[in-house]
């Protein structure tokens, strides 16, 4: 197992599958290891707004026996001088491990390296870890083995898309994405998975056509249009962009019969996705958000379990 988790590529494929197999354990027994992290703390840390992330977080540090202290920006000495090393540094003499939601990649990185305890990211501008290791536990739930589910990804080449990418590559998956051209996934994220899927058989295709991509597919997942961070005068045009990208019913209909839908929400009805969609049965946007919570357990016990945890 590795010391963090910045991006899913970190993890090896016997990483990813050990850790929805504990994950799956612990949803089924929620308190399997309540003590694991008793009289200690663990610090959230977040330079953006958040639901999913900072409460599966919080409870899951609860579940483990732990206590949350959760910070913003203005809760450290970093606005006024004191450099990322620095703050890594202490932290790690108080912590059993560091959570962090923020813009940059560099700070994450940066922070991970002066750090002596586990550090996740909880999603960057390029990356998003944890939910990608959400979605997959959904789609083992849901469709079955991973290596026979074909997932159709339209809409924006985002941090949620590379995450996806560099799962389906560890996971054996099919993974097609569809994105306008001035919106494709980043070529180098895109390249290293294909290198890997090499070894386990996955299928990364990367294209403009929303329908090609979902013809066939076992299950659609889209995000939003405008994402926090992107320019306010952008907007007109990333709507013009995606307006093909729609998830309706009409893009739906070339996919599977009982093929689902996916969204890492927050959604915005009659944007990327219509409201009949996201609030039919076919959606299982829930069950995604609680696995969250699961797959957030099952990560800061494997990763404090590797820096000598209790147990």
């Amino acid at each position: 197992m590795i010391d963090h988790l910045l991006r899913i590529a970190d993890l090896s494929s016997d990483d990813l599958h050990d850790l929805l197999a504990l994950a799956t354990s612990f949803k089924a027994d929620p308190y399997l290891h309540r003590l694991f992290l008793a009289n200690e703390t663990v610090v959230l840390y977040f330079n953006k707004p958040s639901t999913r992330t900072r409460i599966s977080f919080e409870t899951a540090v609860a579940r483990l026996g732990g206590v949350p202290i959760t910070i913003g920006p203005g809760d450290l000495q970093l606005g006024r001088g004191e450099t990322i090393e620095d703050t890594a540094r202490v932290v790690s003499r108080y912590a059993r491990a560091f959570v962090i939601r923020t813009f940059a990649d560099d700070e994450v990185a940066r922070f991970a390296a002066a750090a002596t305890i586990p550090v996740v990211n909880a999603l960057t501008d390029r990356h998003h870890p944890c939910q990608a290791l959400a979605d997959l536990m959904t789609l083992r739930e849901k469709r079955g083995p991973l290596r026979d589910v074909v997932l159709a990804y339209v809409g924006d080449g985002n941090n949620v898309a590379h995450s996806l990418i560099e799962a389906a590559a560890l996971a054996g998956m099919s993974l097609r994405i569809a994105t306008p051209p001035a919106f494709a996934p980043d070529a180098a994220v895109v390249a290293a998975a294909r290198a890997r899927a090499r070894t386990t058989g996955a299928s990364i295709e990367i294209g403009e056509d929303p329908l090609a991509a979902v013809r066939g597919a076992d299950a659609i997942y889209t995000d939003v249009w405008v994402s926090m961070g992107d320019p306010e005068a952008e907007r007109a045009a990333r709507f013009a962009a995606f307006a093909p990208y729609q998830v309706n019913a009409a893009l739906f209909a070339p996919a599977k019969p009982d093929a689902i839908f996916l969204h890492c929400l927050p959604d915005h009805r009659g944007e990327e996705v219509t409201a009949e969609v996201v609030d039919g049965p076919r959606a299982v946007v829930f069950d995604q958000a609680e696995n969250r919570l699961h797959t957030a357990v099952a990560l800061l016990y494997a990763l404090v379990e590797r820096r000598g945890g209790r147990g």
